[in-house]
């Protein structure tokens, strides 16, 4: 008798596996659902400046709307469609804040994603973080979004000012050796942070920092500031500034007739926002960064990545000026966002989006340059971290040298 008994032992072992088994695959292919979420919407949260001192960013806001519009006349993702609620901030950090808990505690979204500015996603981090609500690709570039331990809610996007300005200490210590440098910049966590990695990035000759400038965000103009910058008589003049203020900076020097070589953030690279309205003539020979495709730039006429983006603005931001760089900031963060939602499948917790958002590796997109990718994992909260050189000739940027790492030891 002992072998029928084993063998009807292991006829019921393999029926429990085979019920574990199916039980198992039913769970698995189980919706889930946080709030903000059902069987027909994604409810996303948003935060842009439309108004006040910074609104040349609103174009950021309007570009993600539009990649979403998109999306759901498409079919939407997994079958659902987006609702995408952004509210204006005033790049005011306590109107951020009524903003944040508006979104989460009546409007009820899934995450806030793309929300801009340094002061105000500061101003919302902990409170984000203490709901477990995802504070996903922030539009800002400060360093603290890349700190997962303490804040698991939140992740950047953008490269990081300190990586940005690394890069233009490398450039000027290479190219530039011996020349002195001055520095204008908002006396925020946005300027401080560019501040900090370009004197990281002097640390072998700090002396080459001969002065430095803050300004204040309300203030109406900053020309006195440019003014006092050129009594130190310096061969470099940074702009660590936001577009207002980056093209009145640019447009003073003109009206100086001063002409030290001058480097701008790439946050105030915008040819529509910032070069032009400083005057064409003043903005030849400026200096900065990028990291995406400008649509100035005939290079990309025939680029699949370009087509893209220029079909999308045809028919959805019909009077957005192409060569606004904040049409492009927006148009790659919302496709990034969109590619994490597809990648959560019906599965969409909170928890699971922050998963996917931390598992891209290399991701390529076609508004980015060549050799940019996204990359993340779980403890690397910044996406990108290369850009390239390039300056202002004619009408438009041109983009010289290799693309670069400003990551400490980056090449």
């Amino acid at each position: 008798m002992p072998k029928p008994i084993r063998r009807h032992r292991v006829a019921t072992a393999l029926l429990g596996l085979a019920v574990a088994a199916a039980t198992g695959h039913a769970a698995w292919a189980q919706k889930k659902y946080d709030t903000g979420a059902t069987d027909t919407e994604i409810k996303i949260g948003n935060i842009v400046p439309y108004s006040g001192p910074a609104s040349a960013y609103g174009v950021v806001g309007k570009a993600m709307a539009a990649v979403f519009k998109k999306v759901n006349d498409d079919g939407g993702i997994n079958g659902r469609k987006i609702n995408f609620i952004s509210y204006d901030d005033a790049y005011s950090p306590p109107k951020a804040v009524e903003q944040a808990r508006k979104l989460v505690e009546s409007d009820e979204v899934l995450f806030l994603f793309g929300t801009l500015g340094t002061a105000s996603n500061t101003a919302i981090q902990k409170y984000l973080n203490a709901k477990k609500v995802p504070q996903l690709f922030v539009a800002t570039g400060a360093t603290k979004w890349n700190d997962p331990k303490a804040f698991p809610w939140t992740m950047g996007w953008l490269p990081s000012y300190q990586s940005e300005s690394r890069i233009y200490a490398k450039y000027l210590l290479k190219e530039k050796p011996g020349t002195k440098v001055a520095v204008l910049y908002q006396n925020d966590d946005m300027g401080k942070d560019y501040l900090k990695g370009l004197e990281d990035g002097f640390a072998s000759d700090p002396a080459r920092v001969v002065a430095k400038e803050s300004y204040e965000v309300a203030e109406p103009t900053i020309d006195s500031h440019v003014v006092r910058l050129k009594s130190s008589n310096p061969d470099v003049i940074i702009f660590f500034t936001t577009p207002k203020f980056g093209a009145q900076a640019i447009k003073k020097l003109g009206e100086m007739n001063w002409k030290p070589v001058t480097i701008v953030s790439n946050v105030s690279a915008s040819t529509a926002t910032v070069m032009r309205p400083a005057g064409l003539d003043n903005a030849q020979g400026v200096i900065s960064a990028a990291y995406a495709k400008d649509a100035s730039d005939p290079q990309w006429k025939d680029d699949a990545g370009m087509k893209a983006f220029d079909e999308l603005l045809a028919k959805y931001m019909p009077d957005t000026n192409r060569v606004d760089a904040s049409a492009m900031t927006g148009y790659n963060m919302a496709t990034t966002m969109v590619e994490v939602l597809r990648r959560c499948g019906d599965d969409l917790t909170r928890a699971n989006v922050m998963k996917q958002a931390a598992s891209l590796k290399q991701f390529p997109q076609g508004g980015l340059l060549p050799g940019v990718t996204l990359s993340t994992g779980p403890n690397d909260f910044q996406p990108i971290e290369q850009l390239q050189l390039m300056q202002f000739k004619g009408e438009r940027w041109q983009l010289f040298g290799d693309v670069i790492s400003g990551e400490v030891g980056g090449n």
